[in-house]
């Protein structure tokens, strides 16, 4: 979809810093991150939100935030993750997509008010490149 600015980055249309790119799914850093290495995985097809995902594309769609969940804390040096997904309400990009947020103790998150961060130049790039290997590594 022309108007979606996620399938636009899944076309190579829109920029974007890319951490995934498999045949079902696709990951790239939130350019507004809660905390730096906040990452987006998407479906490739557009579906708006999960009760719309076919339900073949769960396993790919739940594994990559799995795998994405699961490398983080070593790429980033983070303690965990936190994981969440809006349908609808809430939902600024109605695309559907898993926030996977890299968590360190004492990091002042509370409750559902998500303050966001900006990247310094090149960063993002740089944080990309380190979940990306990450990934790769684990396989």
């Amino acid at each position: 979809m022309i108007d979606c600015i996620f399938c636009r980055m899944v076309a190579g249309t829109e920029p974007t810093h890319v951490v995934l790119d498999d045949p079902d799914v696709f990951a790239f850093l939130d350019f507004r991150p809660v905390f730096k290495g906040h990452v987006l995985v998407i479906p490739r097809e557009h579906h708006v939100t999960l009760p719309d995902l076919p339900v073949d594309q769960l396993q790919p769609f739940f594994s990559t935030v799995q795998r994405i969940a699961a490398v983080l804390p070593g790429a980033l040096d983070a303690h965990g993750t936190f994981v969440a997904m809006n349908n609808v309400v809430s939902q600024t990009v109605h695309h559907l997509h898993a926030h996977v947020v890299p968590r360190r103790r004492k990091d002042g998150l509370r409750g559902f008010f998500w303050p966001r961060q900006k990247y310094d130049d090149g960063e993002a790039a740089a944080f990309a490149d380190r979940i990306s290997l990450a990934l790769r590594a684990f396989g």
